[in-house]
Protein backbone atom coordinates (compact mmCIF):
# COMPACT_ATOMS: atom_id res chain seq x y z
CA UNK A 1 0.00 0.00 0.00
CA UNK A 2 2.40 3.02 0.85
CA UNK A 3 4.02 5.03 -1.46
CA UNK A 4 7.36 4.65 0.26
CA UNK A 5 7.62 1.32 -1.46
CA UNK A 6 8.53 2.61 -4.91
CA UNK A 7 10.51 5.67 -4.19
CA UNK A 8 13.13 6.34 -6.80
CA UNK A 9 14.44 8.72 -9.44
CA UNK A 10 11.26 10.44 -10.25
CA UNK A 11 11.21 11.61 -6.85
CA UNK A 12 14.35 12.59 -6.64
CA UNK A 13 14.36 14.70 -9.46
CA UNK A 14 11.67 16.89 -8.28
CA UNK A 15 13.44 17.19 -4.71
CA UNK A 16 16.71 18.58 -6.90
CA UNK A 17 14.49 20.65 -8.47
CA UNK A 18 13.66 22.61 -5.77
CA UNK A 19 16.58 22.25 -3.84
CA UNK A 20 18.69 23.71 -7.08
CA UNK A 21 16.69 26.85 -6.67
CA UNK A 22 16.95 26.57 -2.54
CA UNK A 23 12.93 28.33 -2.86
CA UNK A 24 11.63 25.94 -0.42
CA UNK A 25 8.47 27.83 0.50
CA UNK A 26 5.80 27.58 -1.73
CA UNK A 27 5.05 31.28 -1.93
CA UNK A 28 6.79 34.05 -3.03
CA UNK A 29 10.30 34.18 -4.73
CA UNK A 30 8.98 34.19 -8.36
CA UNK A 31 11.94 34.64 -10.32
CA UNK A 32 14.50 32.44 -8.11
CA UNK A 33 12.60 29.53 -7.96
CA UNK A 34 12.82 29.57 -12.20
CA UNK A 35 9.34 28.15 -13.12
CA UNK A 36 9.44 25.63 -10.78
CA UNK A 37 5.48 25.61 -8.44
CA UNK A 38 5.30 22.32 -7.05
CA UNK A 39 2.95 22.51 -4.76
CA UNK A 40 0.65 24.30 -7.29
CA UNK A 41 1.29 21.98 -9.85
CA UNK A 42 0.32 19.27 -7.28
CA UNK A 43 -2.82 21.12 -6.41
CA UNK A 44 -3.93 21.21 -10.46
CA UNK A 45 -3.11 17.88 -11.08
CA UNK A 46 -4.36 16.62 -7.67
CA UNK A 47 -7.99 19.08 -9.28
CA UNK A 48 -7.82 17.49 -12.58
CA UNK A 49 -8.04 13.62 -11.28
CA UNK A 50 -10.33 14.11 -9.02
CA UNK A 51 -12.79 16.47 -10.61
CA UNK A 52 -12.95 18.92 -8.49
CA UNK A 53 -12.39 22.79 -9.23
CA UNK A 54 -10.05 23.27 -6.42
CA UNK A 55 -7.58 21.68 -4.44
CA UNK A 56 -5.33 23.23 -1.92
CA UNK A 57 -2.32 21.88 -0.21
CA UNK A 58 -1.74 21.80 3.16
CA UNK A 59 0.83 20.26 6.02
CA UNK A 60 -0.82 17.22 7.19
CA UNK A 61 -4.04 15.66 6.96
CA UNK A 62 -5.34 16.55 9.99
CA UNK A 63 -4.65 19.86 9.05
CA UNK A 64 -6.59 19.56 6.20
CA UNK A 65 -9.58 18.39 8.45
CA UNK A 66 -9.04 21.08 10.49
CA UNK A 67 -8.32 23.68 7.23
CA UNK A 68 -11.89 21.88 5.84
CA UNK A 69 -14.11 22.26 9.23
CA UNK A 70 -12.79 26.39 9.71
CA UNK A 71 -13.49 27.21 6.00
CA UNK A 72 -17.26 25.72 6.46
CA UNK A 73 -17.92 27.56 9.30
CA UNK A 74 -18.11 24.89 11.61
CA UNK A 75 -16.97 26.09 15.46
CA UNK A 76 -17.33 26.04 18.96
CA UNK A 77 -20.65 24.42 19.94
CA UNK A 78 -21.53 22.93 16.73
CA UNK A 79 -22.58 18.97 16.45
CA UNK A 80 -20.29 16.98 14.48
CA UNK A 81 -20.95 13.36 13.42
CA UNK A 82 -17.85 11.16 13.18
CA UNK A 83 -17.80 6.79 13.12
CA UNK A 84 -15.72 5.86 16.02
CA UNK A 85 -13.78 3.73 13.71
CA UNK A 86 -11.12 6.30 11.98
CA UNK A 87 -7.63 7.68 13.11
CA UNK A 88 -7.37 9.99 16.16
CA UNK A 89 -7.19 13.04 13.70
CA UNK A 90 -10.85 12.78 12.76
CA UNK A 91 -12.04 13.19 16.79
CA UNK A 92 -9.07 15.38 17.35
CA UNK A 93 -9.94 18.06 14.36
CA UNK A 94 -13.07 18.37 15.54
CA UNK A 95 -12.15 19.21 19.31
CA UNK A 96 -9.63 21.82 18.16
CA UNK A 97 -12.30 23.66 16.40
CA UNK A 98 -14.17 23.94 19.24
CA UNK A 99 -16.86 21.64 17.66
CA UNK A 100 -18.44 18.58 19.47
CA UNK A 101 -17.79 14.82 18.36
CA UNK A 102 -20.97 12.75 17.88
CA UNK A 103 -20.45 9.26 17.25
CA UNK A 104 -22.23 7.45 15.31
CA UNK A 105 -22.42 3.14 14.37
CA UNK A 106 -20.53 2.09 11.35
CA UNK A 107 -21.70 -1.05 9.48
CA UNK A 108 -20.23 -3.79 6.98
CA UNK A 109 -18.68 -0.88 4.97
CA UNK A 110 -16.20 -0.59 7.91
CA UNK A 111 -17.63 3.15 7.43
CA UNK A 112 -20.31 5.37 8.53
CA UNK A 113 -24.15 3.84 8.69
CA UNK A 114 -26.76 6.06 7.27
CA UNK A 115 -29.49 5.00 9.45
CA UNK A 116 -27.39 5.59 12.63
CA UNK A 117 -26.47 8.86 11.19
CA UNK A 118 -30.34 9.70 10.95
CA UNK A 119 -31.06 8.71 14.54
CA UNK A 120 -27.53 11.14 15.55
CA UNK A 121 -29.28 14.45 13.70
CA UNK A 122 -30.18 17.13 16.91
CA UNK A 123 -31.13 20.82 16.11
CA UNK A 124 -27.04 21.19 16.86
CA UNK A 125 -26.29 18.87 14.38
CA UNK A 126 -23.87 21.21 11.43
CA UNK A 127 -21.83 18.58 9.61
CA UNK A 128 -21.89 15.00 8.84
CA UNK A 129 -17.99 13.65 8.56
CA UNK A 130 -18.40 10.41 7.37
CA UNK A 131 -14.34 8.42 6.60
CA UNK A 132 -13.59 6.76 3.83
CA UNK A 133 -12.11 3.78 5.67
CA UNK A 134 -9.24 1.16 4.90
CA UNK A 135 -9.15 2.22 0.88
CA UNK A 136 -13.04 2.16 0.01
CA UNK A 137 -16.56 4.06 0.42
CA UNK A 138 -18.90 4.54 2.97
CA UNK A 139 -22.84 4.88 1.29
CA UNK A 140 -21.40 8.07 0.26
CA UNK A 141 -24.76 8.57 -1.89
CA UNK A 142 -27.15 7.90 1.28
CA UNK A 143 -25.16 10.13 3.61
CA UNK A 144 -25.37 13.03 1.30
CA UNK A 145 -29.24 12.26 0.38
CA UNK A 146 -29.32 13.09 4.33
CA UNK A 147 -26.96 15.93 4.42
CA UNK A 148 -28.95 17.45 1.62
CA UNK A 149 -32.75 16.44 3.22
CA UNK A 150 -31.49 17.87 6.49
CA UNK A 151 -29.30 20.98 5.10
CA UNK A 152 -26.02 19.78 6.83
CA UNK A 153 -22.48 20.31 5.85
CA UNK A 154 -20.79 17.03 4.46
CA UNK A 155 -17.06 16.82 4.48
CA UNK A 156 -15.22 13.41 2.92
CA UNK A 157 -12.48 12.35 5.25
CA UNK A 158 -10.64 10.08 2.54
CA UNK A 159 -6.93 10.28 4.23
CA UNK A 160 -7.17 6.36 3.28
CA UNK A 161 -8.81 6.01 -0.13
CA UNK A 162 -7.19 8.52 -2.15
CA UNK A 163 -8.01 7.38 -6.00
CA UNK A 164 -11.10 5.87 -4.71
CA UNK A 165 -14.86 6.52 -5.88
CA UNK A 166 -18.27 5.65 -6.26
CA UNK A 167 -19.94 5.26 -9.48
CA UNK A 168 -17.57 6.75 -11.60
CA UNK A 169 -17.07 9.86 -9.03
CA UNK A 170 -13.92 10.65 -7.37
CA UNK A 171 -14.11 10.09 -3.07
CA UNK A 172 -14.24 13.36 -1.64
CA UNK A 173 -16.44 15.06 -3.86
CA UNK A 174 -19.42 14.59 -2.93
CA UNK A 175 -19.69 16.83 -0.18
CA UNK A 176 -19.01 20.43 -0.01
CA UNK A 177 -15.52 19.36 0.47
CA UNK A 178 -12.39 16.41 0.58
CA UNK A 179 -9.79 16.15 2.96
CA UNK A 180 -6.56 14.36 2.75
CA UNK A 181 -3.47 12.74 3.77
CA UNK A 182 -0.25 12.18 2.27
CA UNK A 183 1.87 10.98 5.30
CA UNK A 184 4.75 8.16 5.60
CA UNK A 185 2.33 5.38 5.16
CA UNK A 186 -0.72 6.76 2.93
CA UNK A 187 -0.82 5.53 -0.59
CA UNK A 188 0.85 8.30 -1.81
CA UNK A 189 3.17 10.09 0.31
CA UNK A 190 4.22 13.76 0.49
CA UNK A 191 6.36 12.27 3.74
CA UNK A 192 3.96 14.87 5.33
CA UNK A 193 1.43 16.41 3.81
CA UNK A 194 -2.23 17.09 2.67
CA UNK A 195 -5.07 18.44 0.43
CA UNK A 196 -9.02 19.46 0.38
CA UNK A 197 -10.67 19.78 -2.53
CA UNK A 198 -14.29 21.64 -3.24
CA UNK A 199 -16.16 22.94 -6.23
CA UNK A 200 -17.23 25.92 -4.17
CA UNK A 201 -14.85 29.05 -4.43
CA UNK A 202 -15.82 30.55 -1.48
CA UNK A 203 -15.06 27.43 0.64
CA UNK A 204 -11.86 27.65 -1.42
CA UNK A 205 -10.82 31.25 -0.49
CA UNK A 206 -11.59 30.49 3.22
CA UNK A 207 -9.49 27.72 3.47
CA UNK A 208 -6.49 29.40 1.40
CA UNK A 209 -6.78 32.11 3.89
CA UNK A 210 -6.83 29.94 6.92
CA UNK A 211 -4.08 27.68 5.79
CA UNK A 212 -1.87 30.67 5.80
CA UNK A 213 -2.32 33.09 8.76
CA UNK A 214 -5.46 34.85 6.99
CA UNK A 215 -2.92 36.04 4.05
CA UNK A 216 -4.94 36.71 0.80
CA UNK A 217 -2.28 35.82 -1.52
CA UNK A 218 -3.68 38.67 -3.46
CA UNK A 219 -0.56 41.51 -3.61
CA UNK A 220 2.29 39.28 -4.95
CA UNK A 221 4.32 40.76 -2.15
CA UNK A 222 3.69 38.66 1.34
CA UNK A 223 4.39 41.94 3.13
CA UNK A 224 1.68 43.87 1.23
CA UNK A 225 -1.45 41.03 1.28
CA UNK A 226 -4.68 41.95 3.32
CA UNK A 227 -5.92 39.35 5.92
CA UNK A 228 -9.88 38.77 5.12
CA UNK A 229 -9.80 36.28 8.55
CA UNK A 230 -7.68 35.17 11.46
CA UNK A 231 -5.58 31.91 9.96
CA UNK A 232 -3.23 28.91 11.19
CA UNK A 233 -0.25 27.62 9.73
CA UNK A 234 -0.83 24.76 8.00
CA UNK A 235 1.63 25.80 4.78
CA UNK A 236 3.06 22.53 2.63
CA UNK A 237 6.30 22.92 1.69
CA UNK A 238 7.79 22.87 -1.93
CA UNK A 239 10.39 19.70 -0.72
CA UNK A 240 7.21 18.26 0.87
CA UNK A 241 5.34 18.78 -2.25
CA UNK A 242 8.20 17.60 -4.93
CA UNK A 243 8.05 14.32 -3.28
CA UNK A 244 3.89 14.03 -3.25
CA UNK A 245 3.65 15.25 -7.16
CA UNK A 246 6.46 12.56 -8.28
CA UNK A 247 3.93 10.03 -6.06
CA UNK A 248 0.99 11.49 -7.52
CA UNK A 249 2.07 10.69 -11.32
CA UNK A 250 2.67 6.82 -10.03
CA UNK A 251 -0.84 6.44 -8.31
CA UNK A 252 -2.51 5.06 -11.45
CA UNK A 253 0.25 2.05 -11.05
CA UNK A 254 -0.09 1.73 -7.65
CA UNK A 255 -3.49 0.92 -7.74
CA UNK A 256 -3.30 -1.46 -10.16
CA UNK A 257 -0.76 -3.26 -8.16
CA UNK A 258 -3.27 -3.13 -5.03
CA UNK A 259 -6.16 -4.38 -6.79
CA UNK A 260 -3.86 -7.47 -8.91
CA UNK A 261 -2.62 -8.30 -5.37
CA UNK A 262 -5.77 -8.22 -3.59
CA UNK A 263 -7.80 -10.32 -6.11
CA UNK A 264 -5.34 -13.31 -5.49
CA UNK A 265 -5.60 -13.16 -1.49
CA UNK A 266 -9.30 -12.46 -1.38
CA UNK A 267 -9.97 -15.46 -4.26
CA UNK A 268 -8.16 -17.72 -2.53
CA UNK A 269 -10.02 -17.02 1.03
CA UNK A 270 -13.15 -17.66 -1.04
CA UNK A 271 -12.97 -21.44 -0.75
CA UNK A 272 -13.35 -20.87 3.03
CA UNK A 273 -17.04 -20.66 3.34
CA UNK A 274 -17.19 -19.48 6.79
CA UNK A 275 -15.25 -16.82 5.61
CA UNK A 276 -17.34 -13.67 4.80
CA UNK A 277 -16.20 -9.89 3.33
CA UNK A 278 -16.13 -6.17 3.44
CA UNK A 279 -19.18 -4.79 2.47
CA UNK A 280 -18.31 -2.71 -0.79
CA UNK A 281 -20.59 -0.69 -2.25
CA UNK A 282 -18.49 -0.05 -5.65
CA UNK A 283 -15.59 -2.58 -6.27
CA UNK A 284 -14.90 -1.03 -9.32
CA UNK A 285 -13.79 2.14 -6.88
CA UNK A 286 -12.51 0.35 -4.32
CA UNK A 287 -8.41 1.56 -3.88
CA UNK A 288 -7.54 -2.18 -2.51
CA UNK A 289 -5.14 -0.66 -0.35
CA UNK A 290 -6.73 -3.22 2.34
CA UNK A 291 -8.44 -6.47 2.27
CA UNK A 292 -10.95 -7.13 4.86
CA UNK A 293 -12.92 -10.04 5.61
CA UNK A 294 -15.14 -11.41 9.01
CA UNK A 295 -14.71 -14.44 11.00
CA UNK A 296 -17.40 -16.34 12.76
CA UNK A 297 -16.26 -15.44 15.94
CA UNK A 298 -13.63 -12.88 17.93
CA UNK A 299 -11.81 -15.44 19.12
CA UNK A 300 -11.03 -17.03 15.55
CA UNK A 301 -10.44 -13.44 14.05
CA UNK A 302 -7.96 -12.80 16.57
CA UNK A 303 -6.21 -16.15 16.24
CA UNK A 304 -5.61 -15.37 12.82
CA UNK A 305 -4.00 -12.20 13.32
CA UNK A 306 -1.83 -13.84 15.44
CA UNK A 307 -1.87 -16.91 13.26
CA UNK A 308 -0.34 -14.56 10.27
CA UNK A 309 2.12 -12.35 12.46
CA UNK A 310 3.83 -15.99 13.61
CA UNK A 311 3.92 -16.66 9.87
CA UNK A 312 5.71 -13.50 9.28
CA UNK A 313 2.52 -12.11 7.24
CA UNK A 314 3.10 -8.23 8.09
CA UNK A 315 0.92 -5.73 8.04
CA UNK A 316 -2.18 -7.56 9.86
CA UNK A 317 -4.45 -5.75 11.63
CA UNK A 318 -7.26 -6.43 14.66
CA UNK A 319 -8.85 -3.29 14.85
CA UNK A 320 -10.64 -4.20 17.86
CA UNK A 321 -8.30 -3.86 20.12
CA UNK A 322 -6.14 -1.10 18.10
CA UNK A 323 -5.26 1.40 20.48
CA UNK A 324 -5.09 4.48 17.47
CA UNK A 325 -8.27 3.84 15.07
CA UNK A 326 -10.98 2.05 17.01
CA UNK A 327 -13.38 4.06 20.30
CA UNK A 328 -12.67 1.50 22.58
CA UNK A 329 -9.15 2.28 23.44
CA UNK A 330 -9.47 5.89 23.30
CA UNK A 331 -8.56 7.05 27.01
CA UNK A 332 -7.29 9.81 26.37
CA UNK A 333 -9.99 11.03 24.58
CA UNK A 334 -13.03 9.47 26.91
CA UNK A 335 -11.86 11.63 29.83
CA UNK A 336 -10.48 14.73 27.37
CA UNK A 337 -7.11 14.72 28.81
CA UNK A 338 -5.16 17.58 27.22
CA UNK A 339 -1.96 19.83 27.64
CA UNK A 340 -4.18 22.85 28.15
CA UNK A 341 -8.30 23.46 28.73
CA UNK A 342 -9.93 22.12 25.48
CA UNK A 343 -12.52 25.10 24.08
CA UNK A 344 -14.95 22.11 24.00
CA UNK A 345 -14.71 21.49 28.35
CA UNK A 346 -16.13 25.18 28.35
CA UNK A 347 -19.88 24.06 26.53
CA UNK A 348 -22.25 22.43 28.21
CA UNK A 349 -24.63 19.25 27.78
CA UNK A 350 -21.35 17.31 26.30
CA UNK A 351 -22.10 13.61 26.21
CA UNK A 352 -20.83 11.31 28.28
CA UNK A 353 -17.91 9.95 26.18
CA UNK A 354 -16.74 7.26 29.07
CA UNK A 355 -20.53 5.80 28.82
CA UNK A 356 -20.95 5.68 25.37
CA UNK A 357 -21.15 2.35 23.89
CA UNK A 358 -21.67 0.94 20.08
CA UNK A 359 -22.99 -2.47 19.92
CA UNK A 360 -23.07 -2.34 16.07
CA UNK A 361 -19.92 -1.83 15.87
CA UNK A 362 -18.02 -3.85 18.42
CA UNK A 363 -19.68 -6.83 16.41
CA UNK A 364 -18.14 -6.33 13.31
CA UNK A 365 -15.00 -5.09 14.19
CA UNK A 366 -14.47 -8.13 16.85
CA UNK A 367 -14.83 -10.38 14.02
CA UNK A 368 -12.82 -8.18 11.22
CA UNK A 369 -9.50 -9.58 10.20
CA UNK A 370 -7.64 -6.45 8.11
CA UNK A 371 -4.69 -6.90 6.11
CA UNK A 372 -2.73 -4.31 3.85
CA UNK A 373 -1.97 -4.92 0.07
CA UNK A 374 1.63 -4.33 -0.33
CA UNK A 375 2.69 -3.68 -3.54
CA UNK A 376 6.41 -4.51 -3.71
CA UNK A 377 5.57 -8.31 -3.73
CA UNK A 378 6.45 -10.23 -6.36
CA UNK A 379 3.50 -12.53 -8.06
CA UNK A 380 5.24 -15.78 -6.50
CA UNK A 381 5.56 -13.55 -3.20
CA UNK A 382 1.80 -12.63 -3.16
CA UNK A 383 0.88 -16.14 -4.46
CA UNK A 384 2.41 -17.26 -1.33
CA UNK A 385 1.03 -14.96 0.96
CA UNK A 386 -2.44 -15.92 -0.08
CA UNK A 387 -1.47 -19.63 0.59
CA UNK A 388 -0.01 -19.04 4.08
CA UNK A 389 -3.32 -16.95 5.13
CA UNK A 390 -5.46 -19.91 4.02
CA UNK A 391 -3.55 -22.17 6.09
CA UNK A 392 -4.12 -19.98 8.88
CA UNK A 393 -7.96 -19.38 8.70
CA UNK A 394 -8.29 -22.80 8.40
CA UNK A 395 -6.16 -23.79 11.12
CA UNK A 396 -7.96 -21.28 13.43
CA UNK A 397 -11.62 -22.53 12.19
CA UNK A 398 -10.63 -25.96 13.45
CA UNK A 399 -9.04 -24.97 16.25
Amino acid sequence: MPGFEIIDDAERKEVLDVLETGVLHRYGFDAARKGHWKAKTFEAEFARRTGAKYCLLVSSGTAALSTALAANGIGAGDEVIIPPFTFVATFEAVIWAGAIPIFSEIDHTLCLDPASVKEKITPRTKAVLPVHMCGSMAHIDEIKTLCDKKGLILIEDVAQSVGGSFKGKALGTFGHMGSFSFDPVKTITCGEGGAIITDDEERYRRADYHADHGHDHAAGDRGLDDHPILGNNFRISELQAAVGLAQLRKLDLILEKQRSHKKTVKEALQSIPQVTFREIPDENGDTATFLTYFMPTASTARDVVQGLTKADIGGCFYWYDNKWHYFRKWEHFKSLKSAARLPVQLLDNLPDYKKIEFPQSDEILSRAVCMLIPLSLTPEAVQQRAETTVDVVRKALSG
